[in-house]
């Protein structure tokens, strides 16, 4: 019990760290060079706001923000959120980021789920480097795409769950077939289901898809993009095209792995040398060990 708890001590603190550690990265991104003509937005009316507020109090002897003061702030910054999204136009940087973030959240939710509802501890990702699922990523990226769309329009809830829907049943049915065609692999299947569709698209899923792209479009996408933000300096670029160009290497590594290990499994041998180094340093047992959930060619 004893070591349990001094167990979950050092993992709050090390994610304490963590937290600050990437506080301090972010805010030392943000102090680089200046882009010409960038001016971040956002928090204009919150600090102008907060500071009367501030400058009142402390007239007045008073050193907390009462909850109707509390209350002003938060109506600031939420002015402050529509005011930059109003003129925000979703680009490669905001991609990118939200391609990260999705790919790590995604893949830390699925294994606490799995663990949860199946005792598994299983290795979940989808590439060869890194923390990162990209099918969840690439969902953050349509959600955050579609329901930015729709609410420039003014779309209404139900347009938005149903466009949610067709969304994420699209892009499991895509994935499942062109990881079977293509590589002859599984990393799931609803055909055990009752309510399947198809082998990769299920009715009870597709309705998880509808809520979460409400939950996205109302919730997590305002706040996601605005907290994002444009870049305003040369470090941020810089950063975020590093990133991207990284994660492109990443995927272009995994398909190539996959490749082989299809070729592998049919017995053609390496055509080049870079088939043959993949062949040497991305085995069969790596393969297994690192895509845990995942079917591969004759086990299919």
């Amino acid at each position: 019990m004893l070591l349990n708890i001094l167990l979950l001590l050092v993992i709050l603190l090390v994610v304490r760290g963590i937290a600050r550690l990437v506080r301090w990265f972010l805010l030392w991104l943000g102090r680089g060079r200046r882009l010409d003509g960038a001016v971040d937005m956002r928090r204009i009316n919150q600090d102008a706001v907060r500071a009367d507020i501030e400058a009142e109090n402390a007239a007045a002897g008073v050193e907390r923000l009462t909850r109707a003061q509390q209350a002003e702030v938060i109506a600031a910054q939420l002015m402050d959120r529509e005011l930059f999204l109003a003129d925000l136009h979703v680009g490669w940087y905001q991609v990118v980021i939200i391609f990260v973030i999705g790919s790590m959240a995604g893949l830390v939710l699925e294994e606490l789920w799995m663990l949860i509802t199946a005792g598994l501890t299983q290795s979940r990702v989808g590439l060869v480097w890194g923390p990162f699922s990209p099918l969840y990523g690439f969902g953050a990226v349509l959600l955050t795409l579609v329901s930015f769309g729709l609410r420039e329009r003014g779309a209404r809830d139900w347009q938005v769950f149903l466009a949610s829907l067709a969304l994420g049943g699209a892009l499991e049915q895509l994935t499942g077939w062109g990881m079977q065609t293509l590589f002859s692999a599984e990393s799931w299947t609803y055909a055990h289901l009752p309510d399947h569709i198809t082998q990769w698209v299920a009715w009870r899923f597709l309705v998880a898809w509808g809520l979460l792209g409400l939950v996205w479009a109302k919730l997590i996408m305002p706040e996601a993009l605005y907290r994002i933000g444009s870049p305003t300096t040369r470090r941020q670029v810089v950063f975020v095209v590093l990133l991207a160009a990284y994660l492109a290497l990443d995927i272009l590594m995994t398909v190539a792995c996959f490749q082989r290990r299809a070729e592998r499994d049919a017995g053609i041998p390496p055509l080049n040398a870079f088939e043959a180094w993949v062949d040497v340093h991305y085995t069969d047992e790596f393969m297994s060990n690192r895509f845990q959930n995942l079917v591969v060619g004759r086990e299919l």
